[in-house]
């Protein structure tokens, strides 16, 4: 992985490679029936859906949580043990992007940016499906409105994704370890 600041004080991370590794992958999910979607890899592993039914807005936060945990829970029972970030498309709520996304992460929290390592998984389904050329711009925004621009170089056979986005500092800390403190480097056995 490469990290670039741009002048702007966003930041391109050019991610690890990724790919999808089953297409329109069927599961039947107790209380919704059968849902499709994809299994790919971005730095971890996703199940990326399109066909919901539900609403990527914050004010449906537990609705889209326990759907997504219901998803997660059926795909990893259903053949898919490694799944565990789920992630839901729409359509966007800014006209600049070209998605809307909700991503569940282990234990139940949702990411609040587009994730990276989500944008990552779904580009590496869009340029296997023929849908995103390299170095064509894929704008992925987040429940909360924040986006990511996405792009994919090709590199033999793999295909590398590089994030675009906005980070701020939002806190400074100090470690203090006192030597007299039996466990200032952790709990050991």
């Amino acid at each position: 992985m490469t990290a670039h600041l741009h002048e702007t004080g966003e930041v391109s991370v050019a991610n690890v490679a990724s790919y999808r590794t089953a297409k329109q992958v069927s599961v039947e999910v107790p209380g919704h029936g059968r849902i499709t979607g994809d299994v790919a890899w971005g730095g971890n592993w996703f199940f990326l859906v399109r066909e919901h039914g539900l609403r990527i807005e914050l004010d449906n936060l537990e609705a889209l949580t326990d759907f997504a945990w219901r998803v997660r829970r059926a795909v990893n029972a259903q053949g898919h043990p490694n799944v565990d970030h789920v992630e839901l498309f729409a359509r966007p709520g800014r006209g600049s992007a070209h998605s809307r996304n909700f991503v569940l992460c282990p234990g139940k929290a949702y990411d609040r940016s587009p994730c990276g390592t989500g944008t990552s998984a779904k580009l590496a389904c869009l340029a296997a499906d023929g849908k995103l050329a390299p170095g064509q711009v894929w704008r992925q925004e987040s429940i909360i409105g924040s986006v990511f621009e996405g792009s994919v170089r090709i590199e033999g056979n793999a295909i590398i994704p590089r994030i675009k986005g906005s980070a701020y500092v939002n806190a400074e800390s100090v470690l203090i370890i006192d030597s007299n403190d039996p466990f200032a480097h952790g709990i050991r056995p």
